[in-house]
């Protein structure tokens, strides 16, 4: 695939017009790579105009770090890109938060199936729990967000590049559906 092409992601239609898209980023202990997609995808939006029209936050599919900050590594790749990752507490995804949210993105397949599994039997969430890459148009079909958590900075440094570029497809979508 190449960046002219389309992503494999498609945005679903909001749940309520009236109301602010809400997107929730999701990966396993929500300290690396979701928090890191939260702020860049906000960051996304802005430049796409569409502040108020989208809400974006995130959360973990295990308990590990409630209540902690980002990881050290994650918050200053944010910071050395300009942007800011200070105020983020780890939480962990309910299965009756599953509703309020018109997109939930993993960052990888085992978290993806978490996610699958908090919404069995629920038609309506067919087609809202996707890949995060699976909206950058570089990637390969079911492309992953690595876990950087106990790797080098150079690994939080592919975490942001990944999810940077999924983050710029999403917003084009967002862009055109809203």
């Amino acid at each position: 695939m190449n960046a002219d092409e389309p992503a494999s992601g498609v945005v679903p239609p909001p749940r309520d017009p009236a109301e602010p898209y809400r997107i929730c980023m999701v990966c396993l202990g929500n300290i690396c790579r979701s928090p890191t997609a939260e702020v860049v995808l906000r960051g996304e939006l802005r430049k796409a105009g569409l502040d108020g029209k989208v809400i974006v936050d995130s959360a973990g599919t295990g308990d590990w770090h409630l209540h902690e900050p980002m990881h050290p590594e994650a918050r200053a790749e944010l910071s050395r890109r300009g942007l800011d990752g200070s105020g983020h507490a780890a939480r962990q995804i309910e299965p009756s938060w599953l509703p309020g949210y018109d997109l939930v993105l993993a960052m990888d397949r085992r978290n993806l199936a978490g996610l699958q599994r908090l919404a069995a039997g629920q038609e309506e969430f067919a087609g809202r729990i996707q890949l995060m890459r699976s909206f950058d148009p570089a990637s390969e079909p079911d492309a992953e967000v690595p876990d950087p958590y106990e790797g080098k900075p150079d690994d939080f440094v592919l975490v942001y590049d990944l999810v940077s570029a999924a983050a710029a497809g999403l917003a084009r979508q967002l862009a055109g559906l809203l």
